[in-house]
C-alpha cells in the first residue's frame, strides 16, 4: 500500500514532455505579452499619475504566467519555469530594464510557487490562484519599493504602491489567470492535463430531446 501510494505521488508530481511543451508555450506566449505591456507601460503609467504609487495597479500584467503556469500544468515547478521562461522571452525581445527583467522575473515565479506549494500542491481551485497571485504581488511590491524608480517617493506613494501591486496580482494574476484557464480547459483543449479533465467531468450531461 505505501509503495503504491508512493508512485502515485510520484507520478502526480513528475513531468511529462507534454507539460514541459505546454508550460514553454505559456510561458512564451506570456513573454510576448510582458514585452506589449512593458511598451505601453510608460502611457499607462502616466494615465495613473493623479495618486502617486497608483502604477502599481500595472504590476499584475507581469505576473500571471507563473500563476496560470500552475494552474494548467499542476506539477512542482510549473509556476515558476513558466514566469522564468515569459521574463526571458520578454528580455530577449528588448524591454527597458534589460537584465532586470530576468531577476523579477525568478522572484515573481519563485513567489507564484509558493502560493501552490503552501497546498501541498493539492488546491487548484480560485483559493490556490488567489493566494499565489497575492504572494506574487507581494513580491514584486517588495521589489519595485525597494529595488527600482519606486523607492525613490515618499513614503505614502510607496505604501499606494504597494498595496495596489498586491491589488493587481490578486485580480489580474490570480482571478484572470483562474478564469482563462477553465476557460480553456472547457474547449477541451487541456484534456491531456487534470485540469482539463476535471472541468469536463463537472459539465453537466446533455438532456435526451427523446
Amino acid at each position: 500500500m505505501h509503495t503504491s501510494t508512493s508512485s502515485s505521488t510520484s507520478n502526480r508530481f513528475s513531468w511529462r514532455v507534454v507539460d514541459i511543451v505546454v508550460a514553454s508555450v505559456i510561458g512564451v506566449a506570456a513573454g510576448v505579452i510582458f514585452w506589449l505591456w512593458g511598451l505601453a507601460w510608460p502611457a499607462l503609467d502616466t494615465a495613473l499619475a493623479f495618486t502617486p504609487g497608483l502604477s502599481g495597479l500595472l504590476a499584475g500584467g507581469w505576473l500571471f504566467a507563473g500563476v496560470l503556469g500552475g494552474l494548467i500544468i499542476r506539477k512542482p515547478g510549473a509556476a515558476f519555469y513558466a514566469e522564468v521562461v515569459a521574463a526571458v522571452v520578454s528580455m530577449a525581445l528588448g524591454t527597458q530594464w534589460a537584465f532586470l527583467t530576468l531577476v523579477w522575473g525568478v522572484v515573481q515565479g519563485l513567489a507564484a510557487e509558493l502560493g501552490f506549494a503552501l497546498f501541498l500542491y493539492a488546491n487548484w481551485r480560485l483559493l490556490g490562484a488567489l493566494t499565489s497571485g497575492a504572494l506574487a504581488g507581494i513580491a514584486v511590491a517588495l521589489m519595485d519599493t525597494n529595488f527600482s524608480s519606486v523607492a525613490a517617493l515618499a513614503v505614502e506613494a510607496r505604501a499606494v504602491y504597494f498595496v495596489s501591486a498586491v491589488v493587481s496580482g490578486i485580480l489580474i494574476a490570480g482571478v484572470l489567470s483562474w478564469v482563462i484557464a477553465r476557460a480553456l480547459a472547457a474547449t477541451g483543449a487541456l484534456d491531456r492535463f487534470a485540469s482539463g479533465r476535471e472541468a469536463r467531468s463537472r459539465e453537466p450531461e446533455p438532456v435526451d430531446a427523446a
